[in-house]
C-alpha cells in the first residue's frame, strides 16, 4: 500500500495534470470558433467550383485529348494525398484517418495501381514513413495548429499538379478529415484527378453544353490548377478545425478524468490517515494501560 507521502505526490502530480489539460482545453475551443467558421465559409465556394468543373468534365468527355488535370494520365500510378495534424494529443484524429488509408491502399493495389503517398502534417508522416516506406513520395509539413494560409494550399496544388503535368503520376485522392462538430471529424476520401463526372451525366438530356470564352485550352489551363488549389485549402481547414475540435474532446475528457482519479486517490489518502491515526491511538493506550 502507498505511504501517505507517496500518496500526497501522486495527488499533486494529477493536479498538475488537470492544469495543463484544462488549459489546452480553452487553448483549443478558442482556436476551434476561429476555425470552424473558415472551414464553413469555404464550402460553398468549393462545391461550386468542384461540382462545375464535373460538370464541365462530363459536357467535354469523349471530346479528344483533354488535360491531364482533368482527366488524369493512361498509366496506373495513384497518388493519395494524407492531410493530418503535426501534433498529437487529439484523440483518435490521426489514427482513424492512417487506417482509412491503410483499407484505400489495400483496394487500389488490389485493383492493379500503383500507390504513392504524400502525406502533409508530421504525424502523418510518421505513420506513412512506417507503414508505406517504398512508397512515400515526400514528407511535408503541415501548418501546426496556427492559421491555414492559401498559400500552403497553393504550393500543394503546384506540388500535385507538377507530378501530374510530369507524367509521375496519373490519379490524385485527397484524404483528409472533414470537420462535422467537436466531437466528430469524419475521414473524408476525395478523388482530384480525374474530375469525378455526376451520376447519370453520361445522358445526352442531362448533359449541360458549355461555350469557351476565351478559348477552351485558355480557360482550363486556369480553372484546373486553380480548383486543385481550392480543394486543397478547403480540406486543409476542414482539418484544422476537426483537429482542434478532437483535441478540446480529448483535452475535456482528460480533465474529468484526473479530477475522478483525484477524488479517488484523496480518498485512499484520507482512508490511510485515518488508519495510522488509528493506530497510533491504539498503540498510546496500550502503552498507557501496560503502565
Amino acid at each position: 500500500m502507498p505511504s501517505l507521502k507517496e500518496l500526497r505526490a501522486r495527488i499533486a502530480g494529477v493536479k498538475s495534470q488537470r492544469k495543463i489539460t484544462s488549459a489546452m482545453k480553452m487553448v483549443a475551443a478558442s482556436k476551434l470558433r476561429r476555425f470552424q467558421k473558415h472551414a464553413e465559409a469555404s464550402r460553398p465556394y468549393a462545391d461550386a467550383m468542384r461540382r462545375m468543373l464535373s460538370e464541365l468534365a462530363a459536357a467535354t468527355a469523349g471530346q479528344g485529348e483533354l488535360p491531364r488535370l482533368m482527366q488524369g494520365g493512361s498509366g496506373s500510378t495513384h497518388l493519395v494525398v494524407l492531410l493530418t495534424s503535426d501534433f498529437g494529443l487529439a484523440g483518435g484524429f490521426n489514427a482513424n484517418l492512417v487506417r482509412s488509408v491503410r483499407q484505400i491502399v489495400s483496394r487500389l493495389e488490389a485493383d492493379g495501381e500503383i500507390v504513392q503517398v504524400l502525406p502533409v502534417g508530421r504525424k502523418g508522416g510518421d505513420a506513412m514513413a512506417r507503414l508505406f516506406p517504398t512508397k512515400l513520395v515526400e514528407r511535408l509539413p503541415g501548418t501546426a495548429g496556427r492559421e491555414v494560409h492559401f498559400q500552403t494550399a497553393a504550393d500543394l496544388g503546384a506540388r500535385v499538379t507538377q507530378m501530374l503535368e510530369a507524367g509521375e503520376i496519373d490519379r490524385v485522392t485527397l484524404v483528409y478529415n472533414r470537420f462535422v462538430n467537436a466531437m466528430t471529424q469524419t475521414p473524408t476520401e476525395a478523388p482530384l484527378v480525374p474530375l469525378p463526372v455526376p451520376e447519370n451525366d453520361n445522358q445526352t438530356e442531362n448533359t449541360a453544353q458549355y461555350e469557351f470564352e476565351p478559348d477552351e485550352g485558355e480557360l482550363l489551363a486556369r480553372l484546373l490548377p486553380r480548383n486543385i488549389q481550392v480543394q486543397f485549402y478547403a480540406a486543409l481547414l476542414e482539418s484544422a478545425a476537426g483537429e482542434q475540435g478532437a483535441r478540446m474532446t480529448a483535452m475535456d475528457n482528460a480533465t474529468r478524468n484526473a479530477g475522478k482519479a483525484i477524488d479517488d486517490l484523496s480518498q485512499r489518502y484520507n482512508r490511510s490517515r485515518q488508519s495510522n491515526i488509528t493506530k497510533e491511538l491504539i498503540e498510546i493506550i496500550s502503552g498507557a494501560e501496560a503502565v
